[in-house]
């Protein structure tokens, strides 16, 4: 095999469709993402400007300084922004109108100025065929070469956070706060702390001090913090809605501190499981209704005279669609996943994006996927009235939900095929994200859905890798626990006859 050819299937094993991922066969490396930072640079015009960076902990900061490496060497100037959440870049590339990377052990995220993605369609091929070039003969100097300077967007990504909710005024709460040794580590002290105190494992923090900004000010929130140590030889402490058991440390720090709830955040940021006062887990679904009654609400009076939109993935429940209408704004359903949902978000000027695992997308802080926007609209909706957030989450979620169920297949128009098969006569159809199946309602048989969609994997396109077998996953919502027992027992019977 000729270096080229290495070179490209390399690169063909990492980027994807929307995003630079590394994988258990191809993990990422100094080389790979030197080359990449240096076609970056390229294809978005950044010699003699400046590039936003930056990271998650750990071994994600050598790759960080490979990334700063190949992007200097084509003249482009690092502003080192340290670590960083998703939001936080995202907040950085639009204000600042820079282009931008955020970079962990196995991703690398890149934006053109102004927050925009870079796709296959829109810049991500062209990047990776330059790389392959830089991979093979070095990174090209250019002669002025690029420098480096750091940066703390901290104070002004809080201020920006603040500015959408305000907290001043709300009741006193305890919080529990597991940042999983992720980015919510360093955003949560400086956001719904007091800048300090927070990061001080098994110490708590009451939220007082002048320098937490004007939300900070009469916002008494006492924060319990859980994993916000930066040790970069600990592993991190993943936080997954789909996996209880990443759940069960904030749980029982809930009950222990008799908090009012808990928030748990994924390693960069991007996603907020929220506990309520019993140490039970909030549906995604009901806090989408809760964030969708919010943001209309704030829409309504900034822009009185504009049609609102609010959009939603295919597999929330029901009740979130009901949520937004029943507040005067349009439901839209898109595709799940982030690329579909924020590119919907800027063509249609829709004001949130609701996903289905606790992924919510806000237009007004440059569509960025922000676990801690979301969890401040929760804190809002628990601090400005009396009732318990257990209480609110039923309100929130009256149907039967089954979550997300993963199962592998072997033959994925098999199991459409037996499931149009099975369910004819009963329920319409429709092919928009994978098969929705909703039922025929009558007096006798209360309302149901179901959603079978494939995962959608990083694209492996080399030809000698070997392809994963195909995952589907399974949704079902129903009036009643009965019912929705019913159906999804019946459609895991169909997918399991694969």
């Amino acid at each position: 095999m000729s270096a080229q050819t290495d070179a490209a299937a390399r690169l063909d094993a990492v980027v994807g469709q929307d995003e630079v991922r590394g994988t258990a066969d191809q993990p990422l490396t100094g080389q790979m993402v030197a080359a990449l930072a240096a076609a970056f640079v390229d294809e978005v015009g950044a010699r003699s400007r400046e590039v936003l960076v930056g990271y998650d902990r750990g071994e994600a900061i050598e790759l960080a300084a490979a990334f700063a490496q190949g992007a200097n060497a084509r003249g482009a100037t690092v502003v080192d922004l340290g670590v960083c959440s998703t939001d936080e870049i995202r907040f950085g590339s639009g204000t600042l109108n820079a282009p931008a990377a955020r970079i962990t052990t196995s991703s690398l995220t890149l934006l053109r100025a102004g927050a925009q993605e870079i796709g296959q369609d829109h810049g991500l091929g062209g990047i990776r065929d330059r790389a392959v070039g830089y991979l093979v003969e070095g990174t090209a100097p250019v002669a002025t070469p690029g420098t480096r300077r750091t940066l703390d967007l901290m104070p002004d990504y809080a201020a920006g956070l603040r500015a959408i909710v305000g907290l001043s005024g709300i009741r006193p709460l305890t919080v529990v706060v597991d940042a999983g040794r992720g980015a919510a580590a360093v955003t949560v002290p400086v956001v719904l702390g007091d800048g300090s105190g927070a990061a001080a494992e098994g110490r708590t923090t009451r939220d007082t001090a002048d320098t937490a900004g004007d939300a900070g000010r009469g916002s008494p929130l006492t924060i319990v913090p859980l994993f916000f140590d930066q040790d970069p030889n600990l592993p991190p402490h993943p936080i997954d809605p789909a996996d209880p058991t990443t759940l069960t440390d904030l749980r029982n720090a809930v009950i222990q501190h008799a908090a009012d709830l808990g928030l748990g955040f994924d390693p960069d940021g991007g996603r907020c499981v929220v506990v309520d006062e019993t140490g039970s887990v909030v549906p995604a679904s009901a806090i989408g209704a809760i964030l969708a009654r919010q943001v209309i609400a704030q829409a309504r009076i900034e822009t009185p005279d504009r049609d609102q939109l609010v959009l939603h993935d295919l597999t929330v429940s029901r009740f979130v669609a009901e949520t937004i209408e029943s507040n005067g704004a349009a439901a839209v359903p898109v595709p799940v996943g982030g690329a579909p949902m924020r590119a919907e978000l800027r063509s249609t000027g829709a004001v949130l994006g609701c996903g289905h695992s606790g992924d919510y997308y806000f237009p007004r802080f440059w569509c960025a996927e922000s676990g801690l926007l979301a969890a401040m609209y929760v804190l809002a909706e628990v601090g400005f009235q009396s009732r318990p957030l257990s209480a609110l989450a039923t309100d929130a979620m009256p149907y039967a939900h089954s979550g997300e169920i993963s199962v592998a297949v072997d033959d994925l128009p098999g199991v459409y095929a037996r499931i149009v098969d099975a369910f004819t006569g009963s329920a319409d159809f429709e092919e928009v994200d994978g098969l929705t199946a909703i039922g025929m309602t009558s007096v006798d048989e209360p309302f149901w859905w179901f959603n079978v969609r494939p995962s959608h994997p990083v694209p492996q396109r080399a030809p000698e890798q070997q392809q994963p077998q195909p995952v589907v996953r399974l949704t079902v919502e129903a009036a009643t626990p009965e019912v929705m027992v019913r159906i999804r027992d019946a459609v895991l019977a169909l997918v399991a006859d694969d």
